[in-house]
């Protein structure tokens, strides 16, 4: 997949807050009386793989949407 970095500018605090969350899932804390406080991340299944693709794409989709609006108002105003 291409890293398109032309879109950052279009992602929103609401785009990685629904990334986040969709990994949550993932997140195994330590047991209760662990030293370090700290936990990880579960492996990915084949189905959260799928997922991620789907989100990607959807994510990508969107921003190229908000980027088409972006340059067309930009055209309106010159």
């Amino acid at each position: 997949m291409k890293l398109r970095l032309d879109l950052l500018k279009h992602l929103t605090a609401e785009d990685i807050a629904e990334a986040a969350v969709a990994e949550q899932h993932r997140y195994k804390a330590e047991p209760t009386f662990s030293k370090t406080g700290k936990g990880y991340l579960a492996p990915q299944s084949a189905e959260d793989s799928e997922r991620e693709v789907a989100h990607c794409i959807a994510l990508t989709e969107r921003l190229m949407k908000r980027l088409r609006e972006a340059e067309n108002a930009g055209n309106e105003a010159s």
